[in-house]
C-alpha cells in the first residue's frame, strides 16, 4: 500500500459519499480486482478522467472522501486509487502548436542536518541556471524541455493538496514547453514560513516535458548513446550539483537523492531523513549541554489509532523526567513490525550509532497526543508519560524542534 503525505484525519469524513466519490471507489475496486492488463487500462482511464476533472475544477473533496472510505475498508483498492491520484496530480499532457507533450513534475530532494538552521527560499538566478544545466546534462533524456522553479522548498512550502500540485505542474510544464514564457506566473512570495528543524528535507522542483511517448530520463533512453543507469545518473548528479548546492546549504551536512517523480521522491526523502533526525538530535544535545552521548537516554514509544502509525523518541538528560528533544519516526507505506529488521530495531540501531546506550521502550500503542497551545507532538519519557519537549533553561544554543 502506498503512503501519502496528505493527512486524512484533517479532512471531513462523510458517511454518505457523493456520486463522484462513489464512482471513484467503484473504479478503484475494479482496478484492484482486475485480472488483465486490458482491464487495468479500462479502470485506469475511468479513474484518470474523473480525477483530472475534479482536480482541474478545484473540487478535490470527493477524492479525499473516497480515499478515506477505501483506507478503512480495502487497502489494496486504496493503493490503486492513491496511485491514480498521485499520477494525475504530478503529470499531464499539454499541447503547443499541434505537438502533444508529456509533462512530469519532478523533485530533487536534499536530506540535510545541522546544529543551526537549514536554509530555504529563493535561488539566485545564476545558481538556478547552473543546477538546471547539471540536471539536464546528467539526468534527463536528450531533446526534452525543462523548467526549474527558482526556489529551495521546505516540506511546509510544498503544495498542500493535489489540486495545488497539479496547478504547479501545469504552470511549470507550460513554462518548459514554451521556453519560459509562463515563468512569471509562479507565486513564490506568499509561501509559508519554514518550521525550524535540525534534520529535514529540502526540494528542488521542476517540470520535464517530452514529446508524447518519448523518454524523460536518461535511464529510459536504452537505444541512445546518452543512455545511463540510475546509479550513474545519481553519481553524476552528486558530483556535479553538490558543489552548487553547498552554496545554498551553508553550515549543513546533506545527502543528495536522485531527481525523479514528485511523489516517489517525497516518500524517499521521508524515509531517508528519519535516522538523520535522531543523530542530529543527539548531536545537538551533546554540543548544547556539553556532555557525551552516553549522557543522553532515549524512550521509544509506538503511537497510532488502532495500529502503529509512527514511533516517537524522547531524548532526556541524566535522571531528568523531562524530554529535552523529541523525534518522530513515521512508518511509511507497508512498513510494519513484521519487517526484518523491524522499525523498532532500526530506531535502536540508529540510537546506538549516535552513541546512546540507555533506551527504554513502551510496549503499548498510544493514541497520538499534541500540545493544545502550539500543536507540537508530545513525546514519551522514562516515567511512562507524554510530555512537551523542552530544552533546559541553561542550554546555550536556542532550542530547536526536530522532524
Amino acid at each position: 500500500m502506498k503512503a501519502t503525505r496528505h493527512p486524512r484525519s484533517g479532512r471531513d469524513r462523510k458517511s454518505h459519499l457523493s456520486a463522484d466519490a462513489e464512482r471513484l471507489v467503484a473504479a478503484a475496486l475494479g482496478l484492484a480486482n482486475s485480472g488483465s492488463r486490458v482491464e487495468d487500462a479500462f479502470w485506469d482511464a475511468q479513474l484518470a478522467h474523473r480525477i483530472e476533472r475534479l482536480l482541474d475544477t478545484g473540487h478535490p473533496q470527493s477524492i479525499y472522501d473516497s480515499l478515506d472510505r477505501l483506507h478503512q475498508t480495502d487497502t489494496e483498492a486504496y493503493g490503486a486509487l492513491i496511485e491514480s491520484v498521485e499520477t494525475a496530480s504530478e503529470s499531464l499532457v499539454l499541447e503547443l502548436d499541434g505537438q502533444r507533450w508529456d509533462v512530469l513534475l519532478v523533485a530533487a530532494p536534499v536530506v540535510a542536518w545541522t546544529r543551526f538552521r537549514i536554509p530555504s527560499g529563493p535561488i539566485p538566478a545564476d545558481v538556478a541556471t547552473t543546477l538546471s544545466a547539471h540536471w539536464q546534462a546528467h539526468v534527463l533524456a536528450a531533446d526534452v524541455r525543462f523548467r526549474l522553479a527558482p526556489y529551495l522548498y521546505s516540506v511546509d512550502q510544498l503544495p498542500r493538496d493535489f489540486s495545488e500540485l497539479r496547478k504547479l505542474a501545469r504552470k511549470l510544464g507550460q513554462s518548459a514547453i514554451g521556453n519560459g514564457a509562463q515563468a512569471s506566473k509562479l507565486d513564490l512570495k506568499s509561501l509559508p514560513e519554514t518550521a525550524e528543524m535540525l534534520a529535514d528535507s529540502r526540494f528542488l522542483l521542476a517540470a520535464v516535458a517530452a514529446p508524447a511517448g518519448g523518454a524523460l530520463f536518461r535511464w529510459q533512453s536504452v537505444d541512445s548513446p546518452e543512455h545511463a543507469s540510475r546509479v550513474h545518473c545519481l553519481e553524476q548528479w552528486i558530483a556535479q550539483a553538490r558543489p552548487t548546492l553547498e552554496s545554498l546549504l551553508a553550515g549543513c551536512g546533506f545527502e543528495c537523492l536522485l531527481p525523479d517523480a514528485y511523489h516517489i521522491n517525497l516518500r524517499e526523502a521521508d524515509r531517508r531523513v528519519r535516522p538523520y533526525a535522531i543523530k542530529a538530535g543527539v548531536h545537538f544535545l551533546t554540543h548544547a549541554l556539553d556532555l557525551e552521548p552516553e549522557g543522553v537516554k532515549a524512550t521509544v514509544a509506538p503511537f497510532g489509532e488502532g495500529r502503529i502509525d509512527e514511533y516517537r523518541v524522547g531524548l532526556s538528560i541524566g535522571d531528568s523526567e523531562e524530554v529535552a528533544q523529541g523525534v518522530v519516526w513515521p512508518l511509511l507505506g507497508a512498513e510494519s513490525e513484521i519487517d526484518d529488521p523491524t522499525p523498532l530495531e532500526r530506531i535502536r540501531e540508529t540510537l546506538r550509532e549516535a552513541g546512546v546506550t540507555e533506551m527504554r521502550t513502551w510496549a503499548e500503542v498510544t493514541e497520538p497526543e499534541y500540545c493544545e497551545d502550539c500543536g507540537a507532538p508530545l513525546f514519551p519519557n522514562h516515567e511512562g508519560e507524554v510530555v512537551h519537549a523542552e530544552m533546559p533553561a541553561d542550554a546555550e544554543p536556542e532550542a530547536t524542534h526536530f522532524h
